[in-house]
């Protein structure tokens, strides 16, 4: 599973992923006549995706096997063959376009001063500044006390998909944990898309693996996902139910730190409850805007 982030990254990657979406089409969602002739596997099969494409078998073969790249013109066609999304679309060109010389050590990010300052304001929204990989940069005091005590946790652990599957108070907070779990893999796998060789996002995806199977089987599905909007429900030990739209804004500053904000419609039941949340949180003295030093 490492393997397919470390030697030939962008095009082993790219393979995988137009293998396991090939996978996922019928003949009959593609508009192609259903036959007796049996399938081995499901899906489509190599020869229909390059006949929908109007290239070879040889050369759609090459590229599922990581032996060559892509043009730009191929790769939006095979994204209107494989019926991909915008976010997936996006990550394709990304794995097509990737070289190893992109994909050196970074140092460890700090919360811009601007995003900071933002978040000292919200004080009666949750919000949290994360960074690459889902790392937790800064957050406000309703941010913890709607999701957990980011303080508590370990600097070095302070990562939002490794917290959603490793502290076991996240599969009862989030009403439907495995769609939440599974759309921050998603985000990684984006994530993985852009730094590849990130020597901390491969440690990640690797004890992830390792520690969880439900991990390991969604990361080797290949989804991807950007951070954009989403509704949450939260079943919280302290207010109850709360149903959360969450939103994510980029800093133009540094595009991979992203604040996302978690807000409800004025007089609904979960915007009184984020009120009393706010009050338990003031007396619980817990701590706001505590960025990484």
């Amino acid at each position: 599973m490492l393997g397919s982030m470390t030697a030939n990254v962008p095009l082993n990657e790219l393979g995988e992923f137009l293998k396991k979406r090939r996978s996922e089409l019928s003949p009959r969602t593609v508009g192609l006549p259903e036959t007796d002739r049996p399938r081995r596997v499901a899906g489509l099969r190599r020869e229909e995706v390059a006949q929908l494409a109007s290239i070879s078998t040889d050369y759609y073969t090459r590229l599922e096997q990581g032996r060559m790249q892509a043009s730009a013109p191929v790769l939006g066609v095979l994204a209107q063959v494989l019926h991909l999304d915008d976010d997936e679309r996006g990550y394709l060109f990304q794995l097509a376009g990737k070289t190893t010389g992109r994909t050196r050590r970074r140092g460890r990010q700090k919360v811009q001063p601007q995003l900071q300052r933002v978040l000292d304001d919200l004080t009666a929204t949750p919000a949290v500044v994360q960074g690459r990989r889902g790392d937790i940069l800064a957050w406000n005091a309703l941010a913890a006390a709607l999701v957990t005590d980011f303080s508590r946790v370990p600097e070095k652990h302070r990562n939002y998909p490794r917290i959603v599957f490793t502290d076991p108070a996240m599969r009862t907070l989030y009403a439907d944990w495995e769609t939440s779990a599974q759309i921050s893999v998603a985000q990684l796998r984006m994530e993985a898309a852009k730094y590849p060789e990130d020597p901390s996002l491969v440690e990640l995806v690797g004890e992830l693996s390792m520690r969880d199977k439900q991990f390991a089987r969604w990361w080797g599905d290949h989804h991807v996902a950007a951070r954009t909007v989403g509704t949450k429900t939260l079943n919280h030990p302290v207010v109850g139910e709360l149903v959360l739209d969450w939103d994510t804004l980029t800093a133009n500053t540094d595009p991979d730190q992203h604040l996302t904000v978690w807000t409800a419609a004025p007089g609904s039941p979960t915007h009184e409850r984020l009120r009393i949340l706010a009050s338990w949180a003031a007396d619980q003295d817990l701590s706001a805007s505590f960025p990484l030093s």
